[in-house]
């Protein structure tokens, strides 16, 4: 998913504010399900992000144009693991690693087969 870099999403310095990088990434999980014609979830049911790991490796600044790249990495029952990275003209300057859950109606449930299709074929 590219991403243009816009003035709310800098600081006074011009350069991106570090809480919008995981905002670029989750659109871009959420664009695997738009692209299909679906929400990844409901008001009562749906991924929650349970653990992330964050590397801030570059900066980027008003006007860049940035790509989200999503890997899946490991899926279970339950839960994704994925590899997310930010891309300034073809150079990672984030990545994130996030372990997401797939909670129904409150409680850790088994991730329906129609998400895992389209997860697994992104």
């Amino acid at each position: 998913m590219k991403i243009r870099v816009y003035y709310e999403d800098t600081d006074i310095g011009g350069i991106v504010y570090h809480a919008n990088y995981l905002k670029f990434c989750e659109r871009a999980r959420s664009e695997i399900f738009f692209d299909k014609g679906l929400n990844s979830g409901s008001m009562s049911d749906g991924f929650v992000v349970r653990k992330m790991e964050l590397d801030f490796l570059q900066s980027a600044t008003l006007g860049d144009i940035l790509e989200v790249k999503t890997t899946l990495i490991e899926s279970k029952r339950s839960s994704l693991s994925l590899l997310q990275e930010v891309f300034k003209e073809e150079k990672v300057i984030f990545r994130t690693k996030v372990l997401l859950v797939y909670i129904n109606n409150g409680k850790i449930s088994k991730i329906p087969p129609h998400y895992m299709e389209i997860i697994e074929n992104h």
